[in-house]
């Protein structure tokens, strides 16, 4: 048994105005960076031997802060690279709808089935994120995996043995307040099922 804990990045400014990054490039913001501090405090406690992330921002980032905080080593793999949602990437959900309405329709009904145009698909993304995570999940009892969304979301149904049907929301990525989630995933590495628990963090707040 592993102990996976799913670290999603803080707030980017896409995240606030509700943008789909995708596989792009950004920085965390100020709410983010406070909420980063957060999330350091409350996985400070578990016995973590690595953090594993993809190479974009806000993961690479994220990792390194989380990973310097608990001085642990740091495993950066390019197969954890978020969704690539291609065209749709740095639009809003009013921007795709008026210029995608099918692909739009179809997200709205199944989101999983969607490939973004010039995107890639979740089943990709999904054959990937688990050839990644199958050495990390052998070699270690306890370990970070920092991913966006919607990235995060697919990793957590994977080791719970959940099927991703409901993951159109995490297309925006994530800026709540449950930024940490603990996965006791079971012995297979094959064929993971597991239980979480999210680990609320308090809403951010900075002093300016």
């Amino acid at each position: 048994m592993s102990t996976v804990v799913l670290v999603r990045p803080g707030c980017t400014d896409f995240d606030e105005q509700k943008r789909i990054q995708g596989s792009l490039d950004l920085p965390l913001n100020h709410r983010g960076q406070c909420q980063l501090e957060k999330v350091i405090d409350a996985i400070r406690d578990q016995p973590v031997e690595a953090v594993v992330t993809g190479p974009c921002d806000p993961c690479r980032s994220t990792a390194e802060a989380v990973a310097h905080a608990l001085d642990v080593t740091i495993k950066e793999k390019k197969a954890l690279c978020n969704l690539d949602q291609g065209l749709w990437q740095g639009l809003c959900v009013d921007e795709i709808r008026k210029k995608f309405p099918r692909a739009f329709r179809q997200w709205e009904e199944s989101p999983q089935t969607v490939c973004p145009p010039e995107g890639e698909t979740v089943a990709s993304v999904v054959e990937r994120m688990i050839s990644a995570l199958k050495k990390p999940l052998k070699k270690y009892d306890c370990f970070v995996v920092v991913a966006s969304e919607p990235l995060a979301s697919l990793v957590s149904c994977t080791l719970r043995g959940a099927a991703p049907e409901d993951i159109g929301d995490s297309m925006f990525g994530c800026c709540d307040d449950h930024l940490v989630e603990i996965i006791q995933t079971s012995e297979s590495a094959n064929e993971r099922t597991g239980s979480s628990e999210q680990i609320p963090i308090a809403a951010a707040t900075c002093d300016e």
